[in-house]
């Protein structure tokens, strides 16, 4: 674990920052990708006051140039990237008949396009050492549509399809190893871009006895996943709260 680099998207908050500190403790360099720059200052300096070693990189995952340049900052400050956890996601539900098209816009951009540059700003180097490993956070919507999330769980099976397609397109030979973590309910930001005021009361009953997961209950199913031998490939994991049914 030591000797390894990881890139973390969406590490400003949420399940991103948990990971970026849960990784650090562990040895892992990590590199902080997030668009809000005093968040990322902040969390770096976190890390490095509890003896990790972190550097950020302010992005915005929907565009490629940013992903590139992201990856380039990675071999530059640490000379090699060993993990891409393509964490950056957004959930404005809305009930589709009341046609949140902009929102359905940015949640393709976000959760798909953002998943599919950061595949495609590491996967070259990735395929030159010969070893790696890419970690994309789907959800439980990726498995299950609920009323209200038909858009975001489209984006979240998508994910799914995406990792799963390039699992198998990878050789054995390659050593680079894939993961889709679907996290259940979880204590994030996420439900603060819901905009939609009438799946606010669909929710609130739906999970009125759920108790969700901190951000550091799925940041130890990443680092699991991480830390298997490399014989070992976890493919995917469903991480959700005991209480949640859906």
């Amino acid at each position: 674990m030591e000797n390894k680099v990881a890139i973390i998207t969406g590490a400003s908050s949420g399940i991103g920052e948990a990971t970026a500190k849960e990784l650090a403790r562990s040895g892992i360099k990590v590199m902080l990708a997030a668009r809000r720059e005093d968040r990322l200052v902040q969390l770096k300096n976190d890390i490095i006051a509890s003896g990790g070693l972190a550097e950020y990189r302010v992005t915005d995952v929907t565009s490629q140039d940013d992903m590139h340049s992201l990856a380039q900052a990675t071999l530059e400050t640490y000379g090699k990237i060993d993990i891409l956890i393509n964490n950056a996601g957004i959930m404005p539900l809305s009930i589709l008949r009341n046609r949140k098209v902009d929102e359905w816009d940015r949640m393709i951009d976000v959760n798909i396009k953002g998943v599919l540059y950061g595949i495609a700003a590491v996967l070259p180097h990735m395929e030159e050492q010969n070893e790696g490993h890419i970690i994309n956070v789907s959800s439980v919507a990726g498995h299950e549509v609920l009323p209200s999330g038909a858009v975001y769980s489209g984006t979240k099976f998508a994910v799914r399809a995406i990792t799963e397609g390039l699992r198998k397109e990878l050789r054995p030979d390659q050593n680079i190893r894939t993961t889709i973590i679907s996290p259940g309910a979880v204590a994030t930001e996420l439900i603060h871009t819901i905009t939609d005021q009438e799946v606010m009361g669909v929710l609130s009953q739906s999970f009125k006895d759920v108790a969700p997961l901190g951000g550091v209950d799925v940041a130890s199913a990443i680092r699991y996943a991480i830390e298997q031998p490399a014989s070992v490939s976890v493919n995917e994991m469903i991480v959700s709260p005991a209480s949640q049914r859906i």
